[in-house]
């Protein structure tokens, strides 16, 4: 065993041992580290760990995703502690739309207009919506809402997914993740299938439409999971973050899949270093105001609803 390996276990244990200590759950999304994920109680998409976080009885929940997902836990759990290892962990899309914006736009479109956050939002912007979804359940949360016109914030790419399968009227705000659209492009899939002519595309429906069209499948990441899981295929292109890579070769160790090399920096930025460090010192808590938490919240309740 070499020094790093040495290393990373003893951190391992620290962690471990501290979550016992602190009571802590540690949820971990699948765009992080393959070494984060390993130490992880929970390790899925938005709307796995969403769950998770509604129904853990720890007193701590540690984070390991960005600020938006942290966040999400917060509003869920009020009487909890969350931590999240690296503050600097955002996410360039939840920017892209703001409270104060999606006001504006609602007061110039029909009265009858909901306002469906993604769940890659602040959580300013969940207080100002109807209801949230994620990319798994998208379609369905839309089809929910009573209303007929539907201000879709802040995914382009998501809401034009979301309009392909659904007679709602779909209204996108202009916001996208740059991790799938451009780093995910038509040229670079189609190169991957001229390397790998037998391979299935997968494709999150972050990317743009000319890729989805490429994509055997299109969904959310613990869709891709069972998609692979279950397909007769051996080989798989992979169209999003290339975190995605462990879950899949883990559960489908005689398949191949093959990345497209796109990478979330944020996603990339907590360490089992930075775990230890927030739960030994108890230090990157998230905490929503009250008066955002209880709005977010009821909207975040009818999600999960859903």
């Amino acid at each position: 065993m070499n020094f790093i390996e040495t290393d990373t276990c003893v951190l391992r244990e620290e962690i471990e041992n501290l979550k016992k200590t602190r009571n802590a759950v540690m949820l971990a999304h699948v765009y992080q580290r393959p070494s984060v994920q390993h130490v992880a109680d929970f390790v899925g998409d938005s709307l796995d760990l969403s769950r998770e976080a509604s129904r853990t009885s720890a007193d701590v929940i540690i984070f390991c995703g960005v600020r938006f997902m942290a966040e999400t836990a917060s509003i869920l759990n009020p009487d909890k502690t969350v931590l999240l290892p690296q503050s600097a962990a955002g996410c360039q899309m939840a920017e892209m739309a703001t409270a104060q914006q999606v006001r504006r736009r609602k007061e110039q479109l029909p009265a009858d207009t909901a306002v469906v956050s993604y769940v890659n939002s602040t959580a300013e912007v969940k207080a100002e919506s109807y209801i949230c979804c994620t990319s798994a359940n998208a379609v369905e949360v839309v089809n929910s809402v009573p209303q007929e016109h539907v201000l879709f914030v802040p995914d382009r790419n998501l809401a034009s997914h979301v309009a392909a399968n659904t007679e709602k009227r779909i209204i996108p705000w202009d916001g996208h993740c740059y991790v799938h659209d451009p780093n995910i492009s038509p040229d670079s899939i189609r190169e991957l299938m001229r390397l790998h002519p037998h391979a299935r595309v997968m494709a999150h429906p972050e990317c743009n439409e000319a890729v989805r069209r490429l994509a055997h499948f299109v969904g959310s990441t613990s869709q891709m999971l069972e998609f692979a899981s279950e397909s007769d295929s051996e080989e798989f292109i992979v169209g999003t973050e290339e975190g995605l890579l462990h879950p899949l070769q883990d559960q489908n160790p005689r398949k191949r899949f093959y990345a497209t090399g796109s990478v979330c920096s944020s996603m990339r930025l907590t360490t089992l270093a930075s775990v230890r460090r927030a739960l030994d010192q108890m230090v990157e808590v998230v905490k929503t105001p009250e008066h955002i938490r209880e709005r977010a919240a009821v909207a975040l309740s009818r999600m999960l609803e859903v």
